[in-house]
């Protein structure tokens, strides 16, 4: 989820001054104390007069998160899917290039799977050789359209900096990074001006 704010937390009879961080699958509060908080660990969650207040077995711990307390509570209690990450909804069309598990082709049940331009084109990328499609690709993305490259975490075949290389490279832009899986990380480029990269000249 990605989100932090400078906070008060009330905490085991402290009250405790830093920030709290909203990822995906923990909050975080880092500053006179560090406290990591797993959601799964969550017996109730409630957000009430700018206090989001969680219960856990080492709790409760109290947040003055201020008019940001109930957003934080909604995405707790109801997480944005894989889809909702992709931006995958009813009636867009989709391309993929690779081989993809069956769960993830369930999620697409809603879209159009085409084998012409698209609006999301979805690479699964094993390795950098694979980065070598990108500017090929590019043609079958529609003007609006995006293209996310899944690629695996922490294996030495590719890396997060070839793939944002490859893909400004190829004239796109990078704007998004989304947990795919346990094991996979999806960077999503767009059409547009690229950025310059580190190897860049004037």
């Amino acid at each position: 989820m990605g989100q932090e704010l400078a906070c008060r937390m009330q905490y085991q009879r402290r009250s405790l001054a830093g920030k709290a961080y909203l990822e995906t699958d923990h909050i975080l509060f880092r500053g006179d104390e560090r406290v990591k908080i797993p959601l799964k660990d969550l017996q109730g969650v409630t957000a009430k007069a700018g206090i989001l207040t969680l219960e856990f077995a080492g709790g409760p711990a109290a947040l003055e998160l201020g008019a940001a307390a109930e957003k934080w509570a909604q995405k707790i209690l109801f997480p944005p899917t894989r889809a909702d990450k992709l931006g995958v909804r009813p009636g867009l069309t989709v391309r993929l290039i690779g081989e993809f598990d069956a769960q993830f082709l369930e999620e697409l049940k809603e879209t159009q799977i085409v084998k012409t331009k698209a609006d999301l084109l979805f690479l699964l990328a094993a390795d950098r050789k694979a980065l070598e499609r990108i500017p090929k690709l590019i043609s079958a993305l529609k003007a609006a359209g995006a293209l996310w490259v899944v690629y695996p975490k922490g294996v030495p075949e590719i890396r997060e900096v070839e793939v944002i290389h490859a893909g400004r490279a190829a004239g796109l832009k990078d704007v998004k990074v989304a947990s795919f899986s346990p094991t996979h990380t999806a960077l999503k480029f767009v059409l547009g001006q690229a950025l310059p990269t580190a190897n860049s000249r004037p």
